[in-house]
């Protein structure tokens, strides 16, 4: 595992090696190397043949069940706030949890394969996953559904995410672009495929056979995934989780704080759109499906587009300010909006802008030149820094659509503010990085 960090690093230079750290599957990748012995490294990668691209699809399927099924939480925020008589902040908290352990848990998961024990989380990890979605399905108390579907299906995610895609990108050296774009496409996969299912079936048969047919749905990818992955570098059993002396360097503090910023406004959209579409434009709750289903659909040609962008032209710190910039201002543009065709051309281009933010953390951290010895633990580190401004983002955003008697503008501000707050930090970092030359590539 070694090899294959410093091998990133160094690579970064090249256009294959950029390309490399262009999705968030290689961030969660790079996150798992939390211990370095270059004696213990394994063989170089096969970078293709059966067993390689078997672990693609494993990985693609982890995404669908984990990513794609959280960013699908805004079916389950229109369908809970009226049928639990909660309000919307009180079940952004479910979502919230969900993602902050899945952030969090991934940086102690990611060590356990490190350290060998791949085999162990993955089962523990994707019975949780199972166990979440059928028990979500009987619930019929708020405090039910935050344990099943926040608590039991953030830690079952949280142990099988961030093990999975490092397992997946430790087979491709050449090829981990196109390796990785597989990967992180399950989000955009299950964030189509979940909608459709609650569109199709949620007015036949309820919520309770809807959720238990999801259930079905994690049951069969669960037992691909165990059937496929093969764990390929060899078990170390030393090396730290945290590097607290990373905070010194200003550089990193200001990257953390800056993505801290942007993550607690980014997932407002993905959770009240439908809500916004219902209550706001008086859309039905079909058209509203639809809706969610296109944010998160358009999420593939969305990574895939500024990755590219960012490895032939702009450089990743740069591409990720400019996304950041333009996912503040469709978020503030969001309150002016009062018709349904409005409403699809802002859910087109926050689609497309948006979903490549979290890609960019592993590019960004390697143009910025950081110690490869330290580089993975300091990905762990900013996740689950990022978790906790999903923990707070929405449920924030909840209280002030219920403090304004319903109306979203007071969220939209607090998202739009703390996406643009993030950008002036990132600003700050590249600054910091390599001056005030716009002509630097980084």
């Amino acid at each position: 595992m070694a090899r294959y960090i410093n091998q990133t690093i160094q690579e970064k230079d090249d256009p294959g090696g950029r390309a490399d750290n262009d999705t968030h599957s290689d961030t969660i990748a790079l996150t798992s190397t939390m211990s370095l012995k270059p004696s213990t490294a394994s063989p170089s990668p096969p970078d293709g043949g059966l067993l390689a691209w078997s672990q693609v699809l494993a990985g693609h399927l982890v995404a669908f069940n984990s990513w794609g099924y959280v960013n699908s939480f805004g079916l389950f925020q229109v369908y809970y706030t009226t049928s639990l008589k909660q309000s919307p902040s009180a079940i952004s908290w479910v979502g919230g949890i969900q993602i902050f352990l899945m952030m969090f848990i991934g940086t102690f998961s990611g060590r356990a394969l490190d350290a060998g024990y791949y085999r162990y989380t993955a089962i523990a990890g994707l019975g949780l996953q199972v166990l979440g979605v059928f028990m979500t399905s009987l619930i019929t108390e708020y405090w039910q559904l935050l344990l099943a579907q926040g608590i039991c299906q953030g830690i079952g995610s949280g142990l099988v995410f961030t093990p999975t895609m490092a397992v997946v990108s430790t087979y491709f050296t050449k090829r981990r672009a196109v390796a990785v774009c597989g990967m992180s496409s399950g989000t955009a996969t299950g964030g189509v495929v979940f909608p459709l299912i609650a569109r199709q079936l949620l007015d036949r048969v309820g919520i309770g056979w809807t959720v238990r047919i999801m259930g079905f749905v994690f049951m069969f990818n669960a037992a691909v995934v165990l059937a496929l992955v093969r764990p390929r570098n060899t078990p170390r059993k030393e090396g730290p989780l945290v590097e607290f002396k990373s905070f010194l360097d200003p550089w990193f503090s200001l990257f953390s704080l800056g993505m801290f910023l942007v993550v607690l406004g980014l997932y407002f959209a993905y959770y009240y759109l439908a809500s916004f579409a219902q209550d706001v434009i008086h859309a039905s709750s079909s058209t509203s499906l639809d809706l969610l289903l296109v944010i998160n659909a358009l999420g593939l040609p969305g990574r895939m587009i500024p990755a590219w962008i960012a490895d032939r032209f702009l450089g990743p710190q740069n591409t990720l300010i400019i996304i950041v910039i333009l996912t503040g201002t469709l978020t503030f543009l969001w309150a002016v909006i009062d018709t349904l065709p409005a409403l699809w051309g802002f859910t087109v281009a926050y689609g497309l802008i948006a979903a490549n933010i979290q890609s960019m953390v592993s590019p960004a951290l390697a143009s910025a030149e950081r110690d490869p010895s330290k580089i993975g633990v300091e990905i762990g580190m900013i996740f689950s820094i990022n978790g906790i401004g999903c923990l707070c983002g929405p449920p924030i955003a909840g209280a002030l659509i219920e403090r304004n008697g319903g109306d979203y503008l007071y969220a939209q501000m607090f998202a739009g503010s703390a996406i643009m707050s993030g950008a002036l930090v990132f600003i700050a970092a590249r600054v910091l990085c390599v001056g005030w030359s716009l002509k630097k590539k980084n």
